[in-house]
Formats: C-alpha cells, sequence, structure tokens
C-alpha cells in the first residue's frame, strides 16, 4: 500500500480510503466488521463516513454507519491508527435538505454551517464514533446554491446573498483549538468554492481547507477542468468518490444486467446519475481496453484514478468481500503508456457521459 500526504498536514493516508456509506444498509455490522478488518490488514488507514449514512438516508438508519464504525473502533483499541474523515450535511438550496434530511438536527432550511449546527454535528459525530477527535471532519457539500451531484448548466441565484466562509472557518476552528478535530475538508464543491476558502483562511488565519471529496472516474473527468490545477497548485488534494460509477465500471449492469441488491436495483433513482445515453457504450468501450490488456475492468479503473497528479486518495465501496479485495488489488496493477492512450481516447469520443 501506498500513502500520500493529505493537503499539507502530518496526515500520511493510504491511497486507497475505505468508504462506509453501504455499512448499516446493505451491509450488517459483522459485514463491515470484515470489511474494515480486511482493509486494516491491508494497509488502508484512511476511512470515510459522514452523519447522514448509511445510503439511502433515512430517519431509521440515520447515523448507523458511524456507530458501526464506533463499535469497530471500541473492539480493536486501534483508534491510533485510524485516519478518520466524517462529514457534515446542510440544506441545499434546490431541495436535498428539506425533503430528505428533516430528521438531523432540526432538519430543513434549518441545516446549516452555523455554530449551533456545527457543534451539534461535530458532537453527534464523536459520540456515534466514540472517539474523542476526529482527523478530517468535511463540509458534505456547499449551503450555497451551486452545481454538484451531476446537474450541468449553472444557473447563478444569489441564495440569499450567501457568503458566510469566514464564519464557517470561524466555527471550525474553534474544534480545531479544542483538539476536537485534527483539519478539515470540503466535498462536492466548485474551483471558486475552493479557491475561496482557501483565500479567506489565509487572509484571517483560519482553518485551511485541505482536502476536496468529489467524483472521479473514468465516466466522469469533470475534476480535470478547473479542480485539478486548483489541487495541484493549492495543495489540495482530490479524495475520489465513486471512483467506480456507483459500480457501472464494474461491468455488472453491462448487457442490461441489474444484480439483485445492488445500489441501482434499491434505488435506481437516487443513482440517476450514472444512467445516461452514453453510459453503456463507454462502458463497453473500457471494458475491451481491459479485455484487449489482459486486466480487470474494475482494478483498471480504479488504477487509472489514483495515478492522477491531483489525487490523495480513492474511496471505494464494497458489498461483498469479493468486491472489496478486487478494489484493493488494484494498488498492484500497472497501466502501461499505450493503456492510457488508449483510455484517453475513448474519453475523447464519449466525453464525461456521467457528469
Amino acid at each position: 500500500m501506498q500513502y500520500r500526504k493529505a493537503g499539507n498536514t502530518n496526515l500520511n493516508v493510504s491511497v486507497i480510503c475505505l468508504g462506509s456509506m453501504t455499512f448499516g444498509e446493505q451491509n450488517s455490522q459483522s459485514e463491515a466488521f470484515g470489511q474494515m478488518d480486511y482493509a486494516y490488514e491491508k494497509g488502508i488507514n484512511f476511512f470515510d463516513t459522514a452523519e447522514i449514512y448509511p445510503i439511502y438516508p433515512k430517519k431509521e438508519t440515520c447515523g448507523k454507519t458511524e456507530e458501526i464504525i464506533g463499535n469497530w473502533l471500541k473492539t480493536k483499541k486501534n483508534r491510533d491508527k485510524i485516519i478518520l474523515g466524517s462529514k457534515i450535511a446542510s440544506n441545499h438550496p434546490e431541495g436535498i435538505g428539506a425533503t430528505k434530511l428533516a430528521w438531523i438536527r432540526k432538519g430543513g432550511e434549518n441545516l446549516r454551517f452555523d455554530k449551533e449546527n456545527i457543534i451539534k454535528a461535530v458532537e453527534g459525530s464523536l459520540r456515534r464514533l466514540q472517539t474523542d477527535y476526529i482527523d478530517l471532519y468535511q463540509l458534505h457539500w456547499p449551503e450555497r446554491n451551486t452545481n454538484m451531484f451531476g446537474r450541468l448548466g449553472y444557473e447563478h441565484k444569489d441564495n440569499g446573498g450567501w457568503n458566510k466562509f469566514e464564519d464557517v472557518l470561524g466555527n471550525l476552528k474553534k474544534f480545531i483549538d479544542q483538539g476536537k478535530v485534527r483539519h478539515v475538508g470540503l466535498s462536492n464543491e466548485t474551483a471558486w468554492g475552493a479557491k475561496k476558502y482557501l483565500e479567506i483562511s489565509k487572509d484571517h488565519n483560519l482553518p485551511r481547507m485541505m482536502s476536496i471529496q468529489n467524483p472521479y472516474n473514468l465516466l466522469n473527468r469533470t475534476y480535470e477542468v478547473g479542480l485539478a490545477e486548483v489541487s495541484i497548485r493549492e495543495q489540495i488534494g482530490l479524495l475520489a468518490y465513486s471512483p467506480l460509477a456507483s459500480g457501472y465500471l464494474s461491468g455488472k449492469y453491462r448487457n442490461k444486467q441489474m444484480p439483485k441488491n445492488s445500489r441501482i436495483a434499491l434505488d435506481p433513482d437516487f443513482w440517476s446519475r450514472y444512467n445516461k445515453p452514453n453510459t453503456g457504450v463507454a462502458v463497453d468501450a473500457y471494458f475491451e481496453i481491459a479485455k484487449k490488456y489482459n486486466i480487470d475492468l474494475t482494478q483498471m479503473s480504479l488504477k487509472f484514478c489514483e495515478i492522477q497528479p491531483f489525487m490523495t486518495s480513492i474511496i471505494i465501496g464494497a458489498t461483498t468481500m469479493e468486491q472489496l479485495k478486487t478494489d484493493i488489488e488494484s494498488v498492484n496493477v500497472k497501466l502501461t503508456d499505450e493503456i492510457i492512450k488508449e483510455i484517453n481516447e475513448v474519453q475523447k469520443i464519449y466525453p464525461n457521459p456521467c457528469p
């Protein structure tokens, strides 16, 4: 396993991060324990979670994922060996918070990155995780109006003149000063948002955002436009979620297959961002490259993400041990210049079919 610095912190994180959003929904606690045991044995020291997990978010299971990780940490007594990331949810101008997260704190428009919400969110995560500190605390998505979750065609809305960057960083600083949060990061963020946070932290001596957790995979390389340069020049690396495009790049949905209990089968609407007109033909093209060079499609897809110069870690998510083992083994795959060239040719033909 290889390790990389997270931003300009002293955190050396594994290039593969264990995602956990299936823990408590598609995976039982016992299965989750098995995944964490195996990942840890293979050198993965970076686990990612969030207060809204598991996915699909609902009142009955909200927070269960953090509880399962907390139980594992208590059992293993290895908290100092694990770099733990979690995330705080907020209201979203288009209704994510208002319609689907009404059970978190006071829900709806009350979900903010203000002092009261951050206190409740951090303390809640610490309690569920059974830990005194969180290594990387991330804003799950912007509170202001902006593009995210695959939405194209930016339409500017004033959003009440949202300009609370300094307030948010100030609220987070209090937990860093208390030792309850070590570092902070962003998620589902834009180049403008990332630069704004970096600018204000520098000008006002406030905590610096150390990472950006955004989607990146062979079907969605939009991060390369704008954000990649920010990551490299500003030392704020990418933590790539959905590196397999919710399983499409494993090939399991090829030829109109729909495996039982897969994410798409369980909730097709929630994962509709990957069900686009050119998804199938692009996946088939990548499959043929993998077949030509005798490489597993899953491992080729993950390795391509890993070798990007703006990448800090790729966040994998598995529902079976077989999937987990395949994912982790990708670190031992080598992509030749010829393979990378052919991958880029497919991207030219089918550019970002699932943004």
